[in-house]
This record gives structure tokens, sequence and C-alpha cells, in this order.
């Protein structure tokens, strides 16, 4: 099939290279000629574990290419799909659709026999309904159906996520739409990945609910492992104890400093707020926001009193700034609140993370960026590890003690074991295990 591609972003182009890889002719279109010179040059605008190798393989078969111009690729495609920019809207959090209608105008405007019109972007519940409206406006004779597919991927395991996916959603009521998705999806067939084709509202509020219910996962266990720092439990073992319950599963049950990225912040947000306008509000939501917000900055409190209470000159080696391991995606990361936290309290703060520091630094003034883990720790006062790359998983502890000032290690991620780090002479401060400071007043919800 002829598919196009608006946005070649995240989301667009990782789903792009994907259905190419499938056996599909796919045109990704950005409107950025500096991105989309440099995918034609090879060069990634993102960091996904396999997408440079996955684009350039199938760029080098002719089954993918990029451009500036949307009008010759809509006019020669089967689907469009809409894989633009959703972030939250200033003031009241939700989703700005600004990119989203621009896209549906530019798409009208080129159409050319029957075409499916895909909205992959995460948009609130009616945003297709608005999106055929706008083309309807537009381009009154045209033959179009409009159909709700979300994305599901994780950053870091995206391609596998897109060619191994739990299930498809696919929203629409229009057999000719359907007909066409299932053939886009085809290639999947042998995986037996489910196809749920449900209404056009009903796909849209799916992805949402998803992420939604994961990021109340990552608090609830977040808010277990302050209780079990209070009373000496340890959060691991009652997350594996109640992750083997079926009914519960043990997946995104790691307390950690709060969730981040592209995704869950705005996401709930938008939801909450989607909520809220239709009169019913959804409580349990707007808490899992408020709370994981506190989180992200009581880490840097947790911190200075890992520190004795006072971190005013000392310097501070993070270890990790992305929000998440094998992505070089700042958007939410915890330790942006980490580091502002640490800097008010007057702390000299040095950083390292294996993919994210150039997306960090314009986010992160008065932070000393380091060249690998070792030169970030020497001189510190303590080490945070904020961030769970595989490559800090494994350090040689005794050359990070002996490179310290002060041998305080305080692990967000909860990667090393308490009695590993003592006997190589560490003041050891983890999240949620017996032995850590329990929180302090100032930190109860």
């Amino acid at each position: 099939m002829r598919i196009a591609m608006t946005g070649a972003g995240y989301v667009g182009l990782v789903s792009g290279a994907c259905l190419a890889d499938f056996g599909h002719e796919v045109v990704c279109v950005d409107n950025d000629p500096a991105k989309i010179a440099a995918l034609e040059a090879g060069r990634m605008p993102i960091y996904e574990p396999g997408l440079e190798t996955l684009v350039a393989d199938n760029v080098r078969q002719g089954r993918l290419s990029f451009r500036t111009d949307l009008r010759e690729a809509v006019a020669a495609a089967d689907a469009v799909f809409i894989a633009v920019g959703t972030p939250s809207r200033r003031g009241d959090g939700f989703a700005d659709l600004t990119f989203v209608h621009e896209a549906a105008r530019e798409i009208a405007r080129s159409l050319v026999g029957y075409t499916v019109i895909v909205t992959k972007s995460t948009v609130p519940v009616g945003t297709g309904d608005e999106v055929e409206r706008i083309i309807r406006e537009t381009a009154p004779e045209a033959d179009f159906s409009v159909v709700s597919n979300p994305e599901f991927l994780r950053e870091g395991a995206a391609i596998g996520d897109f060619k191994r996916p739990d299930r498809i959603v696919v929203g629409t009521e229009d057999p000719r739409a359907e007909a066409v998705m299932r053939e886009v999806y085809r290639p999947l067939y042998l995986n037996a990945a489910p196809i749920l084709v449900t209404g056009r509202r009903t796909a849209e509020l799916t992805k949402y609910a998803a992420n939604a219910f994961l990021a109340a996962k990552i608090t609830f266990i977040n808010e277990i492992a302050d209780l079990c720092e209070a009373v000496g439990a340890d959060v691991q073992a009652v997350a594996r104890g109640i992750g083997l319950d079926g009914r519960i599963g043990s997946k995104f049950l790691h307390a950690g400093p709060g969730y981040g990225g592209s995704c869950f912040p705005k996401d709930t947000l938008a939801l909450a707020k989607t909520a809220q306008d239709h009169g019913t509000p959804l409580r349990l939501v707007e808490t899992v926001v408020a709370v994981n917000d506190h989180r992200k900055r009581a880490m840097a409190r947790k911190v200075i009193r890992a520190c004795g209470g006072s971190v005013r000159g000392r310097t501070v080696a993070l270890l990790g700034l992305t929000f998440k391991p094998d992505t070089d995606d700042m958007r939410e990361a915890p330790s942006l609140s980490i580091v502002a936290g640490l800097q008010d309290a007057g702390a000299k703060v040095r950083a390292y993370d294996p993919e994210g520091m150039e997306q960090a630094r314009p986010l992160l003034p008065g932070v000393t960026f380091a060249t690998d883990a070792y030169s970030c720790v020497a001189g510190a006062d303590a080490l945070v590890i904020v961030t769970e790359w595989n490559a800090f998983r494994a350090l040689d502890l005794e050359r990070i003690r002996q490179a310290m000032q002060v041998p305080v290690l305080v692990d967000l991620r909860n990667i090393y074991d308490p009695k590993t780090a003592a006997q190589h002479g560490f003041a050891y401060h983890a999240v949620g295990r017996a032995g850590s400071e329990p929180p302090s007043a100032d930190h109860a919800q």
C-alpha cells in the first residue's frame, strides 16, 4: 500500500519506518526542512535503539522516503497518517490540537480518490469528529474516512512494540476504512496480533485510559515505597508479592523518582481536563498527577537529607538525566526537578547521561556535564542514580568510592544491593527499602 506519514517525529518516524519494513511504500512528510535534510543524510532526530538501521535499510530498498511537501504524497496515498505533536496547552493542560488541525486542512487540499485519514497522534475524545469536519469544510467533494489508530509505543522499545504489538486498536464504523486498516496491518497476521475495531471515540479514549492506568500503577508503588521506608519494609519485595497476582501483574511496579516523558504527564492532564469539561471529573487521575509532580520535587529533598541536611557548596553527581533509559528524551524528566531543587539548596551539580546530554544542556543551566560516569563522580560529595541505564548497573563501586570526596550513594532506581554498597563503604540510600530514610513531614500527601 501507499502510505503518507504526516510528521517525522518520534511516532511518525518509527511508525513510518516499521510500515515500510512491512513492505508498504511510505513517505514521511515534515515541514522542518532541516529535519528532512538530516533524515535524507541518514541522521536521526531522536535516539531510539535500532531506528537508524531500520530507516537506512528501507531507504536503500526504496520503500521509505522523506519530503517537506505533503501534496504529492497525499495525492498518491491509500492511507494518510497524522502523527504530529499534541503538547499540553498552557493554562489548562488540555492537548493543543493546532498541528492536528493544520495537518487536516493541508491533507484536505491534496486528496485524490478514496483515502483513509488516520489519527496516530494521541488526541482527546472527539478529535476525529473535528478532523472530519475540517476536511469536509475544506474539500466538500472529497471521498475519505477518518480513523483513530492510537499508538502504544514505549520509548526505547518502540520498534519491537510496533512489530509485536499487544493489540492494534482501530476506531471506525466504516467498512471501507476497516478493510484498508486491516490491509495496512496484514503483515502482522503471523504474530496473531489482535485487531480491536471500535467506534472512533472509543479508540481515542482507550489510549488515554491505558496511559492513565499505567501512570496510576507507578504512582501507587511510589507511595507504597514511602510507607516502606517509614515502617522498615522492602518495596521491591512488596511489588513482587502483589505483582505475582495475575490480576495485578508485575509491570510498572518499580518504585522510583516519578514518571516523566512525552506521554504520561501530558496524557493524564489531558484526560483529567476532558473529564472535567464533560462534568465527570476523574479524581483518581487528578490525584495521580498531583502526587507525581510532588514526588519529583521531593527527590531533591531526599538527596539533601542523605547529605546530612545541607548540600550548600557541595558537589552532587547525577548519573542519568533522561526520563528513562534507551532514549534521549528529557521531557518532564525527574532530573529537571531534582537538579532545580539541588541548585536552589546551593549545590554544584555535575551530570552524565549516555544519550541525553545534548537535549539536557539548554534545560539545565549551571550544570557541569561529564564525559563518563567516573569523571562525573570525581571529588563529589554524593552520587545520585536518576536513570537506570544498563551502563550504570555494573559500575566499579570501589573505583567510584575512591574517586568521591564523600561516599554517599542515593540510588533512586534501586539498581544496587544495599549490602554490596555498604561493603564498599557507601552510605546507601534507596527508594522504599529498609534502612532508607523515611519521608519528611512535608512529603505527606
